[in-house]
């Protein structure tokens, strides 16, 4: 049975923070980037992430501070909305319903005004500048109906228009066009240039700023120019003056916030510092990594920052020294090495990236290849292709190729073996091999490590040149020093067809090498062949054994839309399913393997074990781009989910990396843990200097969890306890104007208050009978006989069974019953 649904695909990474230009607070202390259909607020101090702003059904397109209020932001998206934002507390103030696309925002001194770049009639043809007068309500939600035109026809890369000193003016450029547009007298002044010169100069415009005293505007141009406009309110009597350095196109221009100095930034990776009235004097900002895509000010003049094409922003400060690096999931052309787990703990060209999956963090990058990547067109350089961990995350094994040659007679190629160093906490290079296959490698995989540390690690690789290799650790001994390299042990082939795929079993005891639409099944301590596998005509895609239960079985997808599974016991085919698996994926916890299809660019997900055909969970739709990667990662926490079609996220979590190298995952959340951001302020509260007042309380709060911390040990966990806690915590704890309204958490809050029946636990009735036996003898042996009495009844709603008397009754009744009446005889 199919399971449909109830758990959501979130964006755990990856999105671009470059996508738009960042924005500093007034005072310098957060940066706020778009990401994805987020808002993630920033410390420059720290490079921490503080706040994600989430409400955006669709990409957000713009962001601009509230010029009267700077601790609010304002926000724009294609889900046709502007939003207002209290950044610092990380709060949604109010929604405008505008029903256009937005492009991009600019703020606007004039009061609840904001002008926008939308597309026209929603279709991507043509964009328009307008003004948008957002009304002032009280309620959260308002519709925004006073739209103006300024510019029918602008560009819709936001950095081609720019609002003048003081909201006097806006200037946008497009093609070879500069337009200004005055708002008091409601003129527009149009100049222009030669999109070609004699001496070859490209005069297409590419970016605009506006000096924020001064009457003076500066645009890029693709032949790499800067040019400075005066006078521009004067058709024939305008200037400009021209700066050149870039040797490429101007990507974008900011004046600092006092308009005395000029950057400017391009695919040179340098940051220029042209100063105003004397730009002969510029400074440089080399090697900042990659092309600069946009450059932003802070407001009060003490920082800079650019966002660069690897994903990355840079924090400067005025003397031209980078003061942090925000990095997030690296881009690139493509991503070759697909997505994989490093058991202890790509986009830019040569590099490995550790990106922390739980934190959506980078952590560092491990530079493979070692050489300065250069910017320029048809240059040949050597690229990360190939990438593996052992599972213990020992050894780490990297390919790289020489990108640009195509046949394989220049075909260069190393495989470099690095080992993880526990002193230095990273990982060293141990060996190179060069040209290990005399064609591309197909694949490449290590076998499980076993407990038993005489076990040499090992390494299969897969090549194009009809061959396989095995890899071992030789120690190599010398008058010096104990030192150990990697060598081949094996090759094997198989009717000299292309190897494409390998993998080991979960014991390490067999290897499974296809070779275009064969399978062959090795032992690895032998390396004999055992077996072989066929099936209908179909190139091998994916391969990879079964785990735990499901260990003896084998299984392998088809580039004909199929998917084939095996038992290796009775070496027969034990069934064929019809999908086209883009990704088959195992997870390495349990018997569950995932499988994604992208039939027309529509992304679907199967979950299923080999030992039955059928998948037990099915979603479709995950996500509006092909998915292109998939790996399954341990939770650091196991989770216990009830529902038995969502138990396969108890102890992994799988992520999975789309065409858009947006990095997504799967959440079963319910609506009261997704309200648990709102109460990620109390952090700080706990992060607070120590005072003497806490110290004098220190002692006994500690007393007082020592104390609890033993009852817990000696009682069950109260799940109802802790769900009821947590749901009062959240709406007496935090500050009023965080909550959101009573509507949503009246449900919650009820729900916290209701008590579940439950029948009273085996300890609980075991306690009463120990207090109740401190009693008399007497009146111990009489409750004795009385429960035993009780327990000849057959049941509690029977309508035999006595109704029992209060204990007061009871008790009065015992009394009476020991009473001598003797003497009533003497009567």
């Amino acid at each position: 049975m199919v399971s449909q649904c109830q758990i959501r695909v979130v964006r755990s990474g990856g999105s671009k923070l470059d996508y738009r230009r960042a924005v500093f607070s007034a005072d310098g202390k957060y940066l706020m980037c778009v990401s994805g259909d987020f808002i993630k607020v920033y410390s420059t101090a720290t490079e921490e992430c503080i706040h994600a702003l989430q409400g955006h059904h669709n990409l957000v397109t713009g962001i601009e501070l509230n010029p009267k209020n700077h601790l609010q932001l304002y926000s724009c998206s294609l889900d046709g909305t502007i939003k207002l934002w209290d950044f610092i507390d990380g709060i949604l103030i109010k929604t405008f319903l505008v029903g256009f696309k937005f492009i991009s925002l600019y703020a606007s001194a004039t009061d609840e005004l904001v002008f926008a770049v939308t597309l026209r009639d929603n279709s991507r043809a043509k964009s328009q500048l307008v003004s948008v007068k957002l009304p002032k309500s009280t309620s959260q939600e308002c519709e925004a109906k006073e739209i103006s035109v300024i510019f029918d026809d602008v560009s819709h890369f936001p950095k081609c228009t720019a609002v003048g000193r003081q909201c006097l003016y806006v200037a946008s450029v497009k093609g070879v066009h500069l337009s200004i547009y005055y708002f008091k007298t409601k003129k527009i002044y149009r100049l222009s240039l030669k999109a070609t010169s004699k001496k070859g100069a490209n005069n297409i415009f590419t970016v605009v700023a506006c000096h924020p005293t001064e009457d003076c505007i500066a645009t890029g141009h693709m032949d790499g120019r800067i040019r400075l406009w005066r006078n521009f309110n004067h058709k024939q009597e305008y200037t400009y003056s021209s700066l050149h350095w870039h040797h490429d196109s101007v990507m974008d221009l900011a004046f600092s916030a006092q308009g005395t100095k000029l950057l400017s930034g391009g695919v040179e990776s340098v940051l220029v510092q042209w100063p105003y009235g004397s730009e002969e004097k510029k400074e440089f900002l080399p090697r900042l990594g990659a092309a600069i895509e946009h450059i932003a000010v802070s407001p009060h003049g003490t920082f800079y920052c650019t966002s660069h094409t690897d994903n990355k922003i840079s924090i400067i400060d005025t003397s031209l020294k980078v003061s942090g690096i925000i990095q997030g999931l690296l881009k690139g052309t493509v991503v070759r090495t697909g997505l994989i787990v490093d058991p202890r703990s790509n986009g830019k060209p040569g590099h490995l990236q550790f990106y922390s999956l739980h934190n959506d963090r980078h952590l560092y990058n491990l530079d493979i290849v070692q050489q300065e990547f250069i910017h320029q067109a048809g240059l040949q350089y050597m690229d990360l292709v190939k990438a593996a961990f052992s599972s213990t995350g020992r050894w780490l094994a990297t390919v790289e190729e020489l990108q640009g040659g195509e046949d394989s007679v220049d075909l260069e190629i190393q495989m470099k073996l690095w080992e993880y160093q526990d002193k230095s906490q990273s990982f060293i290079l141990n060996t190179i091999i060069s040209r290990p296959h005399e064609d591309h490698i197909t694949s490449l995989c290590f076998r499980d490590e076993g407990s038993s540390e005489k076990e040499a690690p090992t390494l299969v690789t897969t090549g194009k040149d009809a061959l396989f290799k095995v890899w071992i650790l030789n120690n190599n001994y010398d008058i010096y020093k104990q030192s150990s390299s990697w060598c081949c042990d094996f090759v094997g082939s198989y009717h000299k067809n292309q190897a494409t795929n390998c993998c080991f079993s979960e014991d390490g005891s067999l290897l499974a090498v296809s070779f275009d639409e064969i399978i062959t099944v090795w032992e690895s301590n032998t390396w004999d062949l055992k077996q072989t596998f066929c099936q209908p005509p179909g190139k091998i895609r994916n391969l990879c054994f079964g785990r735990k239960s499901c260990s003896k079985y084998l299984v392998a997808s088809t580039n004909d839309g199929f998917i084939c599974c095996w038992n290796l016991l009775t070496c027969s085919l034990e069934w064929r399913a019809q999908l086209d698996a883009a990704v088959l994926q195992p997870d390495p916890l349990s018997e569950n393997i995932a499988v994604i299809s992208c039939p027309k660019g529509r992304s679907n997900l199967f979950l299923f074990q080999p030992s039955e055909p059928r998948p037990f969970y099915a979603q479709k739709n995950i996500c509006r781009a092909a998915v292109k990667w998939a790996v399954f990662v341990p939770k650091e926490m196991p989770e216990f989910v009830k529902s038995e079609s969502h138990q396969w996220l108890n102890k992994s979590q799988l992520y999975f990396l789309t065409e858009d190298q947006d990095l997504m995952t799967f959440s079963s959340k319910s609506t009261e843990e997704r309200l648990t951001p709102l109460s990620k302020q109390l952090a700080v509260e706990e992060s607070l200097p120590v005072t003497p007042f806490h110290l004098l309380l220190g002692k006994k709060r500690q007393e007082e969890r020592e104390k609890l911390g033993a009852q817990s040990v000696r009682t069950p966990p109260s799940l109802h306890r802790v769900y009821q806690d947590s749901a009062i915590r959240e709406v007496l704890h935090t500050p009023a104007h965080v909550l959101p309204p009573a509507s949503v958490l009246c449900a919650v809050f009820v729900n916290s208050l209701l008590i579940s029946k439950k029948s009273q636990s085996p300890e609980e009735s075991k306690e009463d009978e120990e207090m109740e036996s401190e009693h008399s003898e007497v009146d111990s042996s009489d409750e004795t006989e009385e429960m035993e009495s009780h327990k000849t009844f057959p049941s509690a709603f029977s309508v035999d069974v006595p109704a029992l008397l209060p204990k007061f009754q009871e008790k009065e009744l015992r009394r009476i019953r020991r009473t001598d009446y003797s003497w009533i005889s003497s009567l």
